[in-house]
């Protein structure tokens, strides 16, 4: 039963890494380049969801406690983190990629988006421990430690709640991304940017899309971890991102439902090696498994040989 509530653990924290890992294939299958403002992102938020629901922020926190109480702060801090989040992105979107576009053209295809977002994550590091500082910052959870149990096995509500509501906004998303005419045109600039162009497709306005709905996603994910774990730092978007990272790479580059599936075996992953090997060496199953699954199979378990081939 031990090993089986482990299991539970990890799947929930799967739910966690889910939404990165898929912020991270939209990122490289429409634009193809890895986006290091995600980690940043997933910061910022769950940071932002602390400090709205402890009363830390710069300003403005007698205003939120009058309109929302203290018994709702945490519903401010999701309209913050939400809103704060969608802006900065369309920021970081102007300044990786259209200012790069426009002005070295295709040199920006892969180095210099990649580059320019490394500098944003340690722009929002270093505001974040100037603002809040290095150490360990805890909140107190809206929703307590509801539990449940069947037999032995032993539930989190709000976990709970996170792991559904992170597969319901993925599945939205792909669904967005098969039906809609916004959904067609990604696809479109997916397959082939230049085509997409001839056809009308308007890359301008789209790419920005793309860059909000990565960082929503980190947004979210950033509040339900806040939410669910009840501690953040200025480096927990590292951490995470970079176990994401490797569930996107298991699942396939550009596959979403591959990040996913990634996503979640590499949250149980973790959690049993916890269990097995003890934390300081829960990172070594992990990348083990990456490093013989790229020997064996470079393209993951639902990845093509060309990134922008039937992707999503």
């Amino acid at each position: 039963m031990l090993i089986i509530q482990q299991l539970v653990n990890g799947l929930m924290l799967g739910g966690v890494y889910v939404m990165v890992a898929v912020a991270f294939t939209l990122i490289i299958g429409m634009l193809n380049f890895l986006n290091f403002t995600i980690p940043a992102l997933f910061m910022f938020a769950a940071v932002l969801m602390y400090a709205t629901m402890m009363g830390h922020l710069p300003f403005g926190n007698d205003l939120i406690l009058s309109v929302f109480g203290t018994e709702y702060r945490w519903v401010a801090g999701i309209i913050v983190a939400l809103v704060v989040i969608a802006l900065v992105s369309l920021v970081i979107e102007r300044f990786t990629y259209r200012y790069m576009k426009a002005k070295y053209g295709d040199a920006t295809e892969h180095a210099l988006p990649l580059v320019s977002s490394l500098g944003f994550l340690i722009i929002f590091e270093h505001l974040v421990v100037s603002t809040w500082g290095s150490d360990p910052l805890t909140a107190t959870s809206p929703f307590g430690q509801g539990t449940f149990s069947i037999d032995t096995i032993i539930f989190s509500v709000p976990q709970i709640v996170s792991l559904v509501l992170s597969l319901v906004v993925v599945v939205m998303l792909s669904v967005m991304l098969k039906a809609t005419k916004l959904g067609r045109a990604l696809r479109a600039i997916a397959e082939r940017p230049d085509t997409a162009i001839l056809m009308g497709v308007e890359v301008s306005r789209i790419v920005p899309v793309v860059y909000v709905i990565t960082g929503l996603l980190c947004a979210v994910s950033g509040i339900l971890f806040t939410i669910n774990y009840a501690t953040v730092d200025a480096y927990v978007g590292d951490t995470v991102a970079t176990v994401a990272i490797a569930g996107m790479v298991l699942g396939g580059l550009g596959n979403v439902w591959g990040a996913i599936i990634g996503g979640l075996f590499i949250g149980m992953l973790e959690v049993m090696s916890i269990y097995i090997v003890g934390a300081d060496f829960a990172k070594l199953p992990i990348w083990g498994l990456l490093l013989v699954l790229l020997v064996f199979k470079p393209t993951g378990l639902f990845g093509h040989t060309l990134i922008g081939k039937g992707k999503f």
